[in-house]
């Protein structure tokens, strides 16, 4: 992998591994509590790796030995210290792909503790694979919150009655990697030392096939959970026919045909 390079602040590191940007979130005396800090970090380059075609592949993980332990208290005390008509009229969080609504392949790496808020990791992303080491939990409840925004979001992803256990008992039910994995959360458990280069050998994997094809893929998949089934169906009939004359789909057929790899557009 790349050094790492100017990133948009200490809590959030950047690198580059030819198309692949990797993101840590780096407060592991936090265990990555997200902070309002780390937020911005996370929805500008978000934005930023949307805009530039040389990034094909997006890789979260988190420094030190959490993944992300939810959100920070502080950010949260300071929110609450406003009225509520304030915090409604601030606009929606962007610091996952999905919220962000960049549909470039997404792969977390989980490696440790995630909870509270770092289910939005989990949820708004394409790929998730886990450490050993991992555990997922939602501990609103326990520190007197709601749960809201996380288990909408994990019902499109795994069993009702998982995810209601999790809002109901909190702490109390923290799921293993193995638990995880068999109630579909996520897609590998790993060694620890074979998470992140299982995570970049995904990432370049997914960094070879056609950038248009898949962009264009996910979108259509994770804009159709907002949508009537027909609908979805229509929109993605239409799409798919609109795309047969794009360069990427010519370029595909044609190096299948003369048996080459194929050299997409960006």
């Amino acid at each position: 992998m790349s050094d790492v390079v100017e990133a948009p602040g200490p809590e959030l590191l950047v690198s580059r591994e030819d198309h692949i940007l990797v993101l840590t979130l780096n407060r592991p005396a936090q265990l990555n509590a997200v902070s309002r800090t780390l937020q911005e970090a996370l929805e500008r380059t978000l934005l930023e790796a949307d805009a530039d075609p040389s990034v094909r592949v997006i890789v979260i993980t988190g420094a030190g030995r959490g993944f992300c332990s939810g959100g920070d208290m502080g950010s949260l005390n300071a929110g609450a210290s406003k009225s509520v008509e304030e915090q409604l009229a601030v606009p929606e969080p962007k610091w996952t792909a999905r919220m962000a609504k960049v549909y470039k392949p997404t792969i977390v790496a989980v490696n440790g503790v995630c909870a509270g808020a770092g289910l939005h990791f989990v949820v708004d992303c394409d790929i998730v694979i886990a450490s050993e080491a991992a555990s997922f939990l939602d501990t609103h409840v326990n520190v007197g919150q709601v749960t809201a925004l996380e288990p909408i979001g994990l019902i499109r992803k795994v069993p009702m009655g998982t995810v209601l256990r999790m809002v109901i008992l909190g702490k109390a039910e923290r799921l293993s990697a193995r638990q995880a994995l068999a109630a579909g959360l996520i897609s590998e458990v790993l060694p620890a030392e074979e998470l992140m280069p299982r995570a970049m050998a995904l990432a370049r994997i997914a960094a070879a096939v056609s950038p248009a094809s898949v962009r264009q893929s996910l979108r259509l998949i994770w804009e159709s959970l907002e949508l009537p089934l027909s609908e979805a169906y229509t929109r993605g009939l239409e799409a798919l026919i609109r795309h047969r004359d794009h360069p990427d789909a010519l370029e595909g057929t044609t190096a299948f045909i003369e048996k080459r790899d194929p050299v997409w557009t960006a």
